[in-house]
């Protein structure tokens, strides 16, 4: 089973449809409801919204989600039966597999029920029409770069190993990241470094210097800085890194633009870091679009 303990809930939405063929005959006694084992579409509804909240059940990877609408219309022609659901959650992986159960129990279902009446039917056409949400909504724009710029008076570019996690979270969501370099906690230097990276990268983030230790002075030195600061960024990152550890409500990430360049200031650990990223990429490179003079058109 995939690990998607990284991830986190956001809607997903699919739709599926099945087909099943039967003879003109056959499709007039559906609509009157007419079959020896009665109305066969009430049951074919009930049992695709059953094959819906049990997808894990009969297929093995599909994670169990707490599924929050299932959806089933049927439509017929003179020798067919189209059944089309959508299923919707608020989840961390999609809902495609339990559309697509739902659509083929339900044609199944139709099958059995019509199966003493009619030795012709076929089922066809089983098929995702539609997914929506998670990665295939949340694409990186392409050409987008990320700076990383590890904050650390110990660390050295032999030692350290913030600045690859980030880098590797970042490729993982198909974002371009490089670590631009190490720097000491020295409130001095990471606003020198700021002023001199905003505008080479669409995100600058700053990993370290964020807790509440005497010399973690990142917040502090890059507030000033900010033409706008974005604290629903940074409230994201707390509230994700809460869900998986405790000590995130320590954390004091701060986000903000510098001209069209947003910066992030995340914690200096390894996980604290990557637990950042994937709470604010790629959605955060949205805020460096607007900046530069792009639209809200995705923000329905």
């Amino acid at each position: 089973m995939r690990d998607i303990t990284h991830k986190f809930p956001s809607l997903r939405t699919a739709r599926a449809e099945a087909t099943l063929t039967a003879t003109p005959v056959t499709i007039e006694r559906v609509k009157r409801g007419d079959t020896p084992k009665g109305d066969p579409i009430p049951v074919a509804k009930i049992a695709a919204i059953q094959a819906a909240k049990g997808a894990p059940i009969l297929i093995p990877y599909c994670h169990p989600i707490p599924i929050e609408f299932v959806g089933v219309e049927f439509s017929f022609t003179e020798n067919t039966i189209r059944t089309e659901v959508a299923v919707k959650a608020v989840a961390k992986t999609g809902v495609e597999m339990e559309a697509l159960a739902a659509a083929s129990a339900a044609v199944l279902n139709l099958y059995d029920i019509l199966k003493m009446i009619d030795d012709d039917m076929e089922i066809i056409g089983i098929k995702l029409l539609e997914k929506r949400g998670g990665k295939s909504d949340r694409r990186a724009p392409l050409g987008a770069r990320v700076g990383v710029v590890v904050v650390s008076d110990t660390r050295t570019s032999e030692d350290d190993s913030t600045g690859p996690a980030c880098v590797a979270a970042l490729g993982s969501l198909g974002v371009s990241g490089e670590v631009v370099s190490i720097i000491p906690d020295e409130p001095s230097e990471i606003s020198r470094a700021a002023g001199e990276l905003a505008g080479e990268f669409e995100v600058l983030v700053f990993a370290g210097g964020t807790g509440p230790g005497p010399r973690d002075k990142t917040p502090e030195a890059l507030m000033p800085l900010f033409d706008i600061e974005l604290p629903g960024v940074a409230e994201a990152i707390r509230s994700y890194g809460q869900d998986r550890t405790q000590h995130a409500m320590l954390s004091r990430s701060v986000c903000g633009l510098i001209g069209t360049t947003a910066v992030l200031a995340l914690p200096g650990s390894p996980k604290g870091a990557v637990d950042g990223i994937h709470a604010s990429f790629p959605a955060i490179l949205h805020a460096a679009g607007v900046a530069k003079g792009g639209g809200h058109e995705d923000d329905a």
